[in-house]
């Protein structure tokens, strides 16, 4: 009697709620899909406090100063009225929120860059310096079981937190975790850091400046070692419109942990809603065999409109 084949395991059989390495390569079609670098927080209102450029045409810089005044009015009923042309220009002073893939790091983000608006210089220069330890703590805690093998782990094997900044980054630097755009922020944190918390009487000169400066080495960080968009090392290049992880670094620590269960995993043709919240709709089964990376992107940057799949509207 001939042997009857299993029955094919495609996306569509899939519970979300249970881990991804336990569907992933069950799939029939796992082959050829990338997780899609999509679940983001972002914030560039900051850009419309800015001035027209010269060379604007005149619509443009209607419309930009249209924009303004309404963030304007929107910044006031978020911040308060009271002192608001101190509120803006302490909004500006931290720039746009990075494109960041969602972890623990964006709300509390979020609370720094409200206490700095606000003029709360000490909580913010305090806050974005436990941030940047919270961080620390978080990708060495989050991680080390993956890097057992290596010298540095019996140094962080048994603790459960770290004050010491220098043994963390070293530690993530050596485990190649740390991208050098963010361990050098790191560092200048680490400084600032030092100088604030423990008592120091000059402090009390510079707390806006050294809170500007606390707020942008945090937004650095989370900008350069938590993107999720631009040129990183686990991002494909090439491809148009979205962003997707390359083959190679799903099974990297960092990039396991931190953004695969935020990406989802997809084919060429996905497509996205936000009737009821935002949903993916893909196609169920892509098929036997394997894509490259640039196979992928190629299927992806080359799809026509029939070739998406329809969502309900």
């Amino acid at each position: 009697m001939d042997d009857i084949a299993p029955p094919r395991f495609t996306i569509n059989q899939v519970d979300f709620q249970r881990p991804l390495a336990e569907w992933k390569p069950r799939l029939a079609d796992h082959g050829r899909r990338r997780h899609l670098c999509y679940s983001l927080d972002f914030d560039t209102r900051a850009m419309l406090l800015e001035d027209p450029q010269e060379g604007w045409d005149e619509e443009p810089k209607r419309l930009h100063l249209e924009n303004r005044t309404s963030l304007i009015e929107s910044l006031g009923r978020e911040f308060g009225t009271q002192h608001l042309e101190r509120k803006l220009k302490n909004f500006a002073a931290i720039k746009t929120k990075p494109f960041s893939i969602l972890a623990y790091h964006n709300r509390l983000f979020d609370e720094v860059r409200t206490a700095f608006v606000m003029g709360a210089y000490y909580p913010a220069l305090v806050g974005a310096c436990a941030l940047g330890e919270r961080t620390l703590n978080h990708l060495v805690l989050d991680l080390r079981d993956h890097y057992s093998h290596t010298p540095q782990y019996k140094k962080v094997a048994r603790k459960c937190a770290f004050d010491n900044w220098a043994l963390a980054i070293d530690t993530l630097k050596a485990w190649d975790v740390l991208l050098p755009a963010a361990e050098a922020p790191f560092r200048t944190l680490m400084k600032l850091r030092h100088r604030s918390i423990h008592f120091n009487a000059s402090t009390y000169a510079t707390l806006r400046e050294d809170a500007l400066e606390a707020v942008l080495q945090i937004r650095e960080i989370i900008e350069q070692q938590f993107s999720s968009w631009g040129l990183r090392p686990w991002f494909i290049e090439g491809s148009l419109g979205h962003i997707f992880i390359k083959r190679d670094w799903e099974e990297n620590p960092f990039v396991k942990t931190f953004y695969l269960p935020q990406c989802p995993f997809v084919g060429p043709n996905f497509a996205i809603s936000f009737e009821q919240g935002l949903q993916y709709h893909d196609l169920h089964d892509y098929g036997d065999g394997a894509w490259s990376d640039e196979d992928f992107v190629q299927a992806f940057n080359t799809r026509s409109p029939e070739d998406v799949v329809k969502t309900a509207t």
